[in-house]
């Protein structure tokens, strides 16, 4: 058995911790702009090898400076804690970053 899905309440909670954060159905979503394309860059490989580092990936969309994160959990057909931990991650990286 693998992460157990948030139930409603607890993804309330969990994203109250996580306000640059939004739930997109399935999934939660942070859209972040680089000062430059190289930075932007440079944010995917360190988000990467922490993704890796934590067998848990989201999805990343760049466009040019702008950069979106999609976090679900596919096996469970949801959100589960691996998606707010990776969350609280990117956050940290990004504010080291910009």
């Amino acid at each position: 058995m693998g992460t157990p899905k948030l139930s409603a309440p607890e993804l309330t909670i969990a994203l109250g911790t996580l306000p640059q954060w939004s739930r997109e159905g399935d999934s939660i979503t942070r859209t972040v702009k680089a000062p430059s394309f190289l930075d932007g860059i440079a944010l995917v490989r360190k988000v990467a090898a922490a993704a890796e580092a934590a067998d848990h990936h989201p999805d990343i969309d760049i466009r040019w400076r702008t950069l979106r994160f999609v976090l679900s959990t596919h096996s469970e057909g949801g959100l589960t804690a691996l998606d707010t931990a990776m969350a609280h991650t990117i956050d940290e990286l990004v504010d080291k970053a910009f």
